[in-house]
């Protein structure tokens, strides 16, 4: 069964930058019919779909996001990251990585990551 982890600061100053390490194993992040996705939840909030990576290293972006948002992978180490540049507290939520099975239909996600916290505060 494939698992995913988390990994990154559970704090980081406005203005700054961060990244998150998804991990996974159990599974190679290049076999295709996946897309690995990025997914936030702000305290209080819905879950908010920030951007995927395909099994070919193809990425998408949330509009809303796509210009402070990067990710990227290291299929050696089968883990793909998410970088957030210019971080404001409005970006403190729970960050998930997740495993989209998109020959179902897209947004079908069959794997998550535990989620961790980024709380961005001066």
């Amino acid at each position: 069964q494939v698992q995913l982890q988390e990994s990154g600061p559970g704090l980081v100053k406005p203005s700054q930058t961060f990244s998150l390490t998804c991990t996974v194993s159990g599974g190679s992040i290049t076999t295709n019919y996946y897309y690995w996705s990025w997914i936030r939840q702000p305290p209080g909030k819905g879950l908010e779909w920030m951007g995927a990576i395909t099994s070919s290293g193809n990425t998408y972006y949330s509009p809303s996001l796509k210009s402070r948002t990067s990710i990227s992978r290291d299929t050696s180490k089968n883990q793909f990251t998410l970088q957030l540049n210019s971080v404001t507290p409005e970006d403190t939520a729970v960050y998930y990585c997740a495993r989209d099975e998109v020959r179902s239909s897209l947004g079908t996600y069959d794997s998550w990551g535990q989620g961790t916290q980024v709380t961005v505060s001066s």
